[in-house]
């Protein structure tokens, strides 16, 4: 039997890249999935399409997570479409890297906005429904753990969801809720390739730190996801799992 028959999942900020990985290996597994995006409504609508295409079964939710009315809709959807709720995987994030010179007030708001309020928004509306044995994942990143110049307003919305996930283990554990986070090194997405950091110096730089030898790609994630979201880590909870290809 499949490890996520039965169960059902939220993954936020899935219409590319880490999400929508994460969203098709759980559907692979079982699991009934709900695909929500901010602004690319047709990339979502393609990733559920591959999962339907696959066997499995998912629906798109379009709203800003950093919008509390969004956020309950976004989860309402799960329970409107599918009856339930057992994973939520808060996904959503954004970047925008510079110098201290550089940072602005707008570039603070809008990424501790989504990485980390959205978070926080996306939790409170699923909590309601989650019972004994649901699984929380933040996506966090490995920033936390190299600090890389240029990145402190990133880094430290990242520092931020590290630390919420370790409350809410402690929060949500007499409820027999897990909260988890994985915190990626380096993964080729469509995001680096449109920034050009895809088959950069910087890049190989990149791979050049991590002993496996390679950029570490979506369904990397998406596979450490499932094991999060599955019976097999029922005694992980307020774990941060490196996920980096061993880039420290």
């Amino acid at each position: 039997m499949a490890k996520l028959e039965g169960k059902v999942a939220l993954v936020t900020g899935a219409s590319k890249g880490i999400g929508a990985a994460i969203a098709k290996a759980l559907a692979a597994q079982g699991a009934a999935v709900v695909v929500t995006y901010a602004s690319s409504q047709s990339g979502a609508e393609a990733v559920v399409e591959a999962i339907k295409e696959a066997g499995g079964k998912a629906v798109t939710a379009g709203g800003d997570v950093s919008n509390a009315a969004d956020a309950a809709r976004l989860v309402q959807a799960a329970i409107d479409q599918f009856g339930r709720l057992d994973i939520v995987v808060n996904n959503s994030g954004v970047y925008q890297f510079g110098t201290i010179e550089e940072i602005t007030e707008q570039q603070f708001h809008h990424q501790f906005n989504i990485n980390v309020l959205g978070l926080l928004l996306v939790t409170q509306a699923a909590v309601k429904h989650l019972g004994e044995g649901a699984s929380i994942i933040n996506i966090s990143s490995g920033a936390t753990r190299i600090t890389p110049p240029a990145t402190a307003i990133y880094s430290g919305t990242k520092g931020a969801v590290d630390a919420i996930t370790g409350v809410l283990a402690l929060e949500l554990g007499p409820r027999k809720i897990r909260v988890n986070a994985i915190n990626p090194g380096y993964v080729e997405t469509e995001g680096t390739h449109s920034a050009g950091v895809a088959g950069s110096d910087l890049e190989a730089s990149f791979i050049a730190r991590t002993p496996l030898g390679r950029a570490g790609q979506p369904e990397d994630i998406g596979d450490i996801a499932v094991f999060l979201a599955s019976d097999d880590a029922r005694w992980l909870t307020g774990e941060h799992l490196l996920a980096s290809g061993g880039m420290r």
